[in-house]
C-alpha cells in the first residue's frame, strides 16, 4: 500500500508541492517551500492538510467516510 499525500498549495505565493500525509497524525505547521511562510491551520481545521491541501489527512479522511462529514 503506499503512503498518502497531498498536494499542499500555499496561500501566500501559490507554490504547490506534493507531500507524504502522516497516517496517525495531524501535521499542525509546514514551511512553504517556496517563500518560507510557516502554514498552520485554518480555524476549525486540524491540520495543515485539511486547510491547504487537496486531499484531507488520513484522519479526518477515515471520519469522513464513516459518518459523511469531518
Amino acid at each position: 500500500m503506499s503512503e498518502p499525500t497531498s498536494t499542499l498549495t500555499c496561500p501566500h505565493c501559490g507554490h504547490r508541492t506534493r507531500e507524504v500525509m502522516p497516517v496517525n497524525a495531524c501535521l499542525f505547521f509546514y514551511d512553504c517551500k517556496g517563500c518560507g511562510v510557516q502554514l498552520k491551520p485554518k480555524q476549525g481545521d486540524c491540520c495543515v492538510f485539511c486547510s491547504y491541501g487537496d486531499t484531507p489527512c488520513p484522519p479526518i479522511s477515515a471520519e469522513r467516510g464513516k459518518a459523511g462529514c469531518c
